[in-house]
């Protein structure tokens, strides 16, 4: 597919102008305020699995409603000493996966806690989590669940899940607490985003191909999925545009990227339809933190860089995290 988005010197400069309700900020105090009122009540359970280079525990502990949130938390074998922590949120459909598919930043030294996304997990990666909460008419998939009201949407939820499962890693005596980051891909980069601007004190942030960003214009720009369910729940609900782009407004990673100040290394491809690069320029420009920087992969569709970018991870990440 060849570029069919902004040439990348426009990019570097765009700045859409979005409406920001009003009630933002108050929005998410509340949901996080109520989501507190619940006891984190994480816990840790040593699995036995075939890997001698790393623990293993599986972690259940209170997300959004005190729903029950599954993850991972993989460890260095033998840790004794409180590690820095790298929290990871996944991409459209998948779950938290198997154990030995989430070894990469144990094997770089680190705690690596691994969310699973409630209600997905049937897309490549297995799943653990049930999203109980139910929803009006919506499209077949996860955009437009509860799209009629911010209070019921989807994402509400699993940003809420995703805020708790850093407190969830925070939690645990092998976790330096001070020092935790998040990444992610995809789905996991626009809740990265989503989180940097609600978690204050994170010490990175590394979203790649980040979805969940300028939703107005990626709704109207590209024909695949994810994206494309939302035109499709428009073209069957005619009429509900104004309703359904203000309930995306609460969710939208330019609005969260306007609140992040830790240390952010993005991902854009700019053969991405799927997250078009327009709506992750739109996220990065509108990031408020000041050691900021973005990979730009030229050919490439929404693999983004894959392993090259898991390199420069790898590269950049560990400076910040021990400081």
């Amino acid at each position: 597919m060849p570029h069919f988005d902004l040439p990348l010197d426009e990019l570097r400069s765009y700045r859409p102008t979005l409406t920001r309700p009003e009630d933002f900020d108050a929005f998410w105090e509340k949901t996080l305020a109520e989501a507190r009122e619940h006891d984190l009540d994480a816990r840790f359970v040593p699995v036995d699995v075939p890997l001698s280079a790393v623990d293993v525990f599986d972690v259940t502990y209170a997300g959004f409603g005190g729903h029950p949130v599954k993850g991972w938390l993989v460890l260095p074998a033998g840790t004794t000493g409180p590690l820095p922590a790298v929290v990871e949120y996944i991409g459209y459909g998948g779950g938290r996966g198997l154990p030995h598919t989430n070894l990469m930043w144990a094997a770089a030294g680190f705690a690596h806690f691994v969310m699973d996304t409630r209600g997905q997990g049937s897309g490549g990666r297995v799943g653990d989590t049930p999203d109980p909460v139910g929803s009006g008419p919506a499209h077949s998939g996860f955009m437009t669940r509860g799209i009629e009201d911010p209070h019921d949407y989807f994402y509400r939820r699993v940003f809420t899940d995703a805020v708790r499962a850093v407190e969830a890693a925070r939690s645990h005596p092998l976790v330096d607490a001070s020092r935790v980051a998040a990444l992610g891909g995809s789905q996991g980069g626009g809740i990265t985003i989503a989180v940097g601007g609600l978690v204050p004190d994170l010490v990175a942030i590394a979203p790649d191909v980040p979805f969940l960003c300028q939703f107005p214009r990626a709704a109207t720009l590209t024909e695949r999925h994810p994206y494309r369910e939302i035109a499709l729940y428009l073209k069957a609900h005619i009429g509900a545009d104004e309703q359904v782009f203000r309930t995306l407004s609460y969710f939208d990673g330019v609005h969260f990227a306007a609140r992040g100040t830790a240390p952010a290394l993005f991902s854009v491809a700019l053969e991405d339809e799927t997250c078009p690069p327009s709506t992750v320029f739109a996220a990065f420009n509108a990031y408020a933190g000041q050691d900021k920087t973005i990979k730009v992969y030229t050919f490439n569709d929404h693999e983004g860089g894959g392993p090259f970018q898991q390199a420069a991870q790898l590269d950049w990440l560990p400076v910040r995290l021990r400081g």
